[in-house]
C-alpha cells in the first residue's frame, strides 16, 4: 500500500511541475533576437507587465523589428532599439501604451524595458535592455519610471558586444553605432 501511495504522490507532483511549465510558459514568452552580432533570446512577465508584453509581442508577430538598428548604445547604461530602419528612417508605430513601471521589477542589469520620451505614456515600439542596475529609471512616488518587462535569459555575450561598439552622432541621434547592428528577425519560440 506505500509504495502505490508513493507512486501516486510520485505522478502527482509529476503532475503539477507539467502543468506549472505550462502555465509558465504562457505567461512567459520567449522571443530571439537575431542581429549581425549575434543572438540573444528574452523572457517576457506577461503577469506583471500585460500591456507592455502584447504591445510587443505584436510587433515581433507582424514582422515590425527586422531590419531595425540598434541607434542607442550607452556602454555601462543601454542598448535601445526598435524605432529605426537599417537606413535610419522612423518606422510608423501603433498608438502609445499606457506605462506599467509601477509593477514590481525593477531596471536591473540585463532586464527588458519600454523606451518612451518624458511624457509617461509614450512608449510605443522602441525597448531597451540595461546593461547594469539602473535604478534611476525605476517609478518614485513623485515620478513614473520606465516599465520593465521581461528580461535577457541567453546571449548575454552578444547584448555585452553590442554594448561594446564604437558610438557616434548621426543624423541628430547620439550614441548611434558607427557599424551598424541590425535586428534581422524578432521570433516568438513557441510554447
Amino acid at each position: 500500500m506505500k509504495k502505490h501511495f508513493k507512486n501516486f504522490l510520485l505522478t502527482l507532483i509529476g503532475c503539477q511541475i507539467f502543468m506549472h511549465q505550462s502555465i509558465a510558459s504562457e505567461n512567459y514568452p520567449q522571443v530571439e533576437i537575431i542581429t549581425t552580432s549575434g543572438s540573444f533570446i528574452l523572457e517576457l512577465d506577461r503577469n506583471r507587465a500585460p500591456l507592455s508584453v502584447e504591445n510587443f509581442l505584436s510587433y515581433v508577430e507582424e514582422g515590425f523589428y527586422s531590419n531595425t538598428v540598434f541607434h542607442r548604445v550607452i556602454e555601462g547604461f543601454v542598448i535601445q532599439a526598435g524605432g529605426y530602419t537599417n537606413e535610419f528612417q522612423t518606422k510608423s508605430t501603433k498608438p502609445e501604451i499606457i506605462n506599467e513601471s509601477g509593477n514590481g521589477l525593477s531596471n536591473r542589469r540585463m532586464t527588458l524595458g519600454m523606451a518612451r520620451s518624458n511624457e509617461p505614456h509614450t512608449a510605443s515600439s522602441q525597448f531597451y535592455i540595461n546593461l547594469a542596475d539602473n535604478s534611476s529609471l525605476d517609478p518614485l512616488p513623485t515620478r513614473w519610471g520606465y516599465a520593465v518587462f521581461g528580461e535577457v535569459i541567453n546571449g548575454f555575450e552578444v547584448v555585452d558586444a553590442i554594448a561594446q561598439s564604437a558610438t557616434q552622432t548621426f543624423q541628430g541621434l547620439q550614441d548611434v553605432p558607427v557599424a551598424p547592428i541590425i535586428i534581422l528577425q524578432a521570433n516568438k519560440l513557441a510554447d
